[in-house]
């Protein structure tokens, strides 16, 4: 199997479903560090798997602060280690909190809603009765003036 060792970032924005903008962003963060070829940038496989964790820790609500570090602690090793593995245990831990409170402050929420709703449509119901109540009095008095 012949596997692509580089890449072209339009390669890697249709990939990845990214603008070109996007991988320019990480690379001027410090996140991706293609080569150059005169103005061509050349990603790695490297940086192909890097892109991959970025946008996978993107969507687990990680920073690029966060990305960045756990990139910095596997670039310490060749395989990456202890301190590494601890730091994405605690950003996982920190992000499960975060996800918690934010389903309990949308139950919150939907809660509220609710009730709001009940006494919307509790005064509504009143009115229209009021309403109709009105509606039937000045009918029986217009008939009986005539």
């Amino acid at each position: 199997m012949n596997e692509k060792r580089s890449f072209s970032i339009s390669e890697l924005s249709q990939e990845f479903d990214v603008t070109t903008r996007s991988i320019r962003f990480y690379e001027d963060q410090g996140l991706l560090k293609p080569t150059r070829r005169g103005q061509t940038r050349i990603f790695s496989t490297k940086d192909r798997v890097r892109l991959k964790l970025i946008l996978r820790g993107k969507r687990m609500g990680f920073s690029l602060a966060e990305t960045r570090e756990l990139f910095d602690l596997w670039d310490e090793t060749l395989t990456g280690n202890e301190k590494q593995l601890l730091k994405m245990l605690e950003i996982l831990a920190d992000r499960r909190a975060q996800l918690e409170q934010q389903k309990n402050d949308i139950a919150q929420a939907e809660m509220e809603i609710e009730t709001a709703e009940t006494r919307c449509r509790e005064a509504l119901d009143e009115l229209q009765k009021k309403k109709k109540q009105q509606d039937a009095g000045q009918k029986a008095s217009k008939q009986t003036v005539t």
